[in-house]
């Protein structure tokens, strides 16, 4: 039998059977992918008429071997089983990690898990969230309810991710979450039109509701809801400032962390990655200086620089999750007492901070920087609703400018 190598660790072999020549292939290939220098295993195949047919097929064989498609002792993970792989190598804030979990959990695993990633095409992503958007919603309030836009959004981003790290992996040739021929996922403008209104306190409303959860309500966490109304800071920012970062005589503060909604009694950086400086009234640096002396009062420990502004009695950071559900039995007992008042959320009296801003004709780029976000056009995509407010007190001011000229 003679014998043509050909590149690599494959071969070529030339033999005859009783219908004449024939020609195979043989390749050595390592028995597992994961260590490509351990122990070897020989496969190949054989019955070609001609040299270049065999070899045509190593070719075939090896380039399967290079992308990892083939000749693995487990064969083609699923989706679901690739998805804990992807996770496992990412290096991103615990907070980011439970949501990409919590994306597989409820709308990538159900649906097309136990389908082996080479098997997921870009006709069977388009049903995937088509599904979605007829009937996605997983929670117990909404269970079977059509999943959003930004949430179907979401979940083509996880997908994607999972998809390309495929090919990276050489388990996939092409990435089909990116055929976006058939692939359509939601578009900025269907997000942003799907969007739901924000709700928003008036100035009085705003200042009913502090004066009830003071005077009324005589609240143990009146100075935290106040100091969040004033300034504007995101709820797991307010559980994360300490004593130090509060400048008394400069009328300032820091933010430069916030509470770990994953773990318990741990902080990470801000949402954005970067701390910033905001100012404070006279009212609000008074009322922390009262607060202060009152947390001096039960522990000293309480008002060391060190000491979280609004941690609980014995020192640790409090709960994001805790602290909302104090705020929606607060706001509740408020809509009891005042009637009219709506219903809002923490993150809508962020809303209200920055509204309430806006209409007062305060420059967008000052409450960007307040809020923390990453561009003015972040901003006036988000309070796009107090525009006409604006455009009016602008008129109004221009014409008063030329005296009805």
């Amino acid at each position: 039998m003679a014998r043509s190598r050909r590149r690599g660790r494959g071969a070529l072999y030339r033999y005859k059977t009783a219908a004449g020549e024939r020609w195979r292939w043989q390749l050595y290939v390592p028995v597992d992918l994961d260590d490509p220098d351990g122990e070897q295993r020989r496969v190949g195949g054989g019955g070609f008429r001609t040299m270049d047919d065999a070899d045509d097929a190593l070719r075939e064989a090896v380039r399967k071997l290079r992308a990892q498609e083939a000749f693995a002792s487990k064969g083609v993970p699923t989706i679901a089983a690739f998805a804990e792989q992807w996770l496992a190598g990412l290096e991103l804030a615990p907070s980011t990690l439970q949501g990409y979990r919590k994306i597989i959990r409820n709308h990538i695993a159900p649906h097309i898990g136990r389908m082996q990633v080479d098997k997921v095409t870009a006709t069977r992503i388009a049903r995937l969230y088509r599904e979605l958007r007829e009937s996605g919603r997983r929670d117990s309030t909404g269970l079977g309810e059509p999943l959003s836009a930004n949430s179907v959004q979401k979940v083509h981003v996880v997908l994607g991710a999972i998809l390309q790290a495929a090919v990276d992996d050489g388990l996939v040739p092409t990435n089909p979450a990116r055929r976006t021929r058939t692939v359509k996922a939601p578009t900025g403008k269907v997000i942003r039109a799907a969007r739901p209104e924000i709700t928003t306190w008036s100035a009085s409303e705003l200042r009913s509701f502090l004066d009830w959860n003071r005077e009324v309500f005589n609240d143990d966490l009146h100075a935290l809801w106040r100091t969040l109304a004033f300034t504007g800071m995101r709820r797991s920012e307010s559980l994360a400032l300490r004593w130090a970062d509060v400048d008394f005589e400069g009328g300032r503060l820091s933010i430069r962390r916030a509470a770990d909604v994953t773990t318990r009694n741990a902080v990470k950086t801000t949402k954005s990655g970067r701390s910033r400086v905001i100012d404070l009234d006279e009212a609000t640096l008074a009322m922390l200086r009262s607060w202060r002396a009152l947390r001096g009062t039960i522990s000293l420990a309480l008002a060391r620089p060190d000491a979280y502004v609004f941690g609980n009695l014995t020192g640790e950071v409090r709960s994001p999750n805790e602290v909302g559900r104090r705020w929606t039995r607060r706001v509740a007992a408020a809509q009891a007492a005042l009637p009219g008042l709506a219903r809002i959320t923490l993150k809508e009296l962020r809303h209200t901070h920055a509204t309430l801003l806006l209409e007062a004709g305060v420059h967008p780029k000052v409450v960007q920087e307040r809020l923390g976000h990453a561009s003015v056009m972040i901003t006036m995509d988000i309070y796009s609703h107090v525009t006409p407010t604006v455009q009016k007190a602008a008129v109004d001011r221009f014409s008063a400018m030329l005296g009805g000229a």
